[in-house]
C-alpha cells in the first residue's frame, strides 16, 4: 500500500477516499451489523431506536477518527508495532466471526435488548449505544486495526498530509452515514427480508468477516516473513 507522495492535492484526496471507504465498509459490514442492532433494539420504541442509531453512528465515527489519526502514535508510545496490531486484530476478527457463524440462530434476539423482567428497572437505550453496540459490534478491534493501518500509511510531509486527512475523513463520515441509515431502518429491512433471508445474510456476513480477519492475519505474517528474510 503506497500513498502518492508527490502528486497533486486531489489525487491524494481521491486515493485516500478510495482506500479508506471500501476497507472500512468491508470490516464494519453495516448491513449485517444492522441485523444485530435490530435484535438488540427490537423492544424499543421508534424514537428510541432512531436516537440509538444516531448515537451509535456518532460514536463509531469518533472511534474511527481516533484510530485513523491518533492510533499510530498510541502504538508508538507503548512500543507496539503495526504488524503486531494487524496480527492481533486479524485473530480477534476471525474468532468473533467464527463465533457468530457457529452461534445459535436466535443469538441476536437474546442480547440485552430483551424487555426487563418484573421488578427490574427498564433499560435505557442510550446506555447500550457505546457498549456493546459501538464496541464491539459496529467498530470493534478489526475496524480499529484497519483504521490504524490506513492512518499509518499517510504521506510523511507536505500538502499530501492534509489531502490524505480530508479524503480518509470523508470516507469515515460516509461509512458513519451508512451505519446510521442501516440501523435507523433495520426494523423495516428485517421485515422485508424474512427469517430465512435474515439468517442467510447473517451467516454470509459472518463468513465474509472471518475471511477478512484471516486476510489481515495472512498479510501481516507475510510482511513479517519478508522483513526477516531481507534482514
Amino acid at each position: 500500500m503506497i500513498v502518492p507522495q508527490s502528486v497533486n492535492f486531489f489525487s491524494v484526496l481521491s486515493f485516500a477516499f478510495l482506500l479508506t471507504f471500501p476497507s472500512l465498509f468491508a470490516i464494519i459490514n453495516p448491513i449485517g451489523a444492522a441485523l444485530i442492532f435490530d435484535g438488540v433494539a427490537k423492544d424499543f420504541t421508534r424514537p428510541e431506536r432512531a436516537g440509538l442509531a444516531a448515537r451509535v453512528s456518532a460514536y463509531s465515527l469518533c472511534v474511527v477518527f481516533g484510530a485513523l489519526w491518533g492510533g499510530a502514535y498510541v502504538l508508538s508510545f507503548f512500543g507496539v508495532s503495526l504488524d503486531a496490531l494487524r496480527i492481533a486484530g486479524g485473530v480477534v476478527v476471525a474468532l468473533n466471526a467464527w463465533r457468530l457463524l457457529m452461534s445459535d440462530d436466535s443469538r441476536a434476539d437474546r442480547k440485552s435488548g430483551k424487555p426487563a423482567a418484573a421488578g427490574e428497572a427498564p433499560i435505557d437505550p442510550l446506555r447500550l449505544a457505546f457498549f456493546p453496540l459501538t464496541l464491539p459490534f459496529t467498530t470493534g478491534p478489526g475496524t480499529i486495526a484497519v483504521a490504524i493501518t490506513i492512518g499509518a500509511e499517510r504521506p510523511s510531509s507536505g500538502a499530501g498530509v492534509l489531502a490524505f486527512f480530508i479524503g480518509a475523513s470523508l470516507a469515515a463520515v460516509a461509512n458513519a452515514a451508512i451505519i446510521w441509515i442501516a440501523y435507523r431502518f433495520s426494523g423495516r429491512m428485517t421485515e422485508l427480508l424474512g427469517p430465512a433471508a435474515r439468517l442467510a445474510i447473517a451467516r454470509l456476513s459472518a463468513f465474509l468477516l472471518m475471511c477478512i480477519g484471516t486476510q489481515i492475519l495472512i498479510s501481516a505474517v507475510g510482511d513479517l516473513v519478508r522483513e526477516w528474510r531481507s534482514g
